[in-house]
């Protein structure tokens, strides 16, 4: 992790998310890049310069947007010179998007509204269209993340050779903890696996690695969503992780609706690696 993109609109969820990335970049040495979007509407050109929207209101606006930037780096920030901002004209996603590319980021910090029905995450929003399509990692937070010291890990996974990838990334990330990792595989009345036989296949996947701190953890539960919440809750999570596929948020691994629900429920920061 060289270098942690946080978008930035100075909301709740913001302020979680730069404080979760101001505590991962010291851990991890990281270079922190704000980025604050402004979608103007059509018509408006430029610096935001059109008919209905001046020069002098353009510059004054950009220059209260930047003061107000400069304020977040140094509540959040204890070192200034690791943490560059930017301001772009551009809607929210592909704003995102442009400035992962150019600038070579390697991973996302965003924040989240809460859980109730009228503020879902990851579901119709910018946040669920960077974690379904981000080629670099993606963690989103609810919370608030100035106490974050994550002692337990939770890799969620069907553990089938084309997740490896993903868990090398995850690895990398939880390299910069002192953390357990809890490798978790549920089982349903749909999709039952009898115990030897998963355990051996979760055995074969991490072979290769050289794990410390590891358990492996089979879960029964009435559907995917629910057991990885239980055994989350359960063992005190700190962070679920998760490989998405990048056709609809976590459709390889859960449908639409167990999404839904997941994403809804969930209280505790989601990472994703896109396979």
């Amino acid at each position: 992790m060289k270098k942690i993109l946080v978008p930035i609109d100075f909301s709740k969820p913001s302020e979680h998310a730069a404080k979760l990335a101001a505590k991962i970049a010291k851990k991890a040495n990281s270079e922190v890049h704000l980025l604050h979007m402004v979608e103007l509407p059509t018509g408006i050109i430029d610096l935001g310069i059109g008919n209905n929207f001046s020069i002098p209101e353009s510059m004054l606006y950009i220059r209260k947007v930047r003061e107000r930037i400069l304020e977040y780096r140094q509540q959040y920030f204890s070192n200034d010179e690791s943490v560059k901002y930017a301001i772009r004209f551009q809607n929210p996603y592909d704003g995102i998007c442009d400035y992962v590319k150019k600038h070579n980021i390697d991973f996302i910090i965003m924040g989240a509204k809460g859980h109730t029905p009228l503020e879902e995450i990851l579901i119709g929003s910018n946040t669920e269209k960077v974690v379904r399509t981000s080629e670099v990692p993606v963690l989103v937070t609810k919370k608030n993340g100035e106490n974050f010291n994550p002692k337990n890990l939770v890799f969620a996974s069907s553990f089938k050779p084309e997740k490896n990838q993903a868990f090398e990334r995850f690895l990398e990330f939880a390299s910069n903890f002192d953390s357990n990792i809890h490798l978790l595989k549920i089982n349903t009345p749909q999709r039952f696996e009898d115990t030897l036989n998963t355990n051996q296949r979760i055995q074969k996947f991490i072979d290769k690695y050289d794990l410390n701190n590891y358990s492996i953890n089979i879960y029964n539960d009435s559907s995917i969503e629910k057991g990885i919440l239980s055994f989350s809750n359960k063992i005190n999570a700190d962070i679920i992780a998760l490989a998405t596929h990048g056709r609809s948020g976590l459709s390889h691994i859960f449908n639409g609706s167990i999404t839904k629900h997941l994403a809804k429920k969930s209280i505790k920061p989601m990472l994703t690696f896109k396979v």
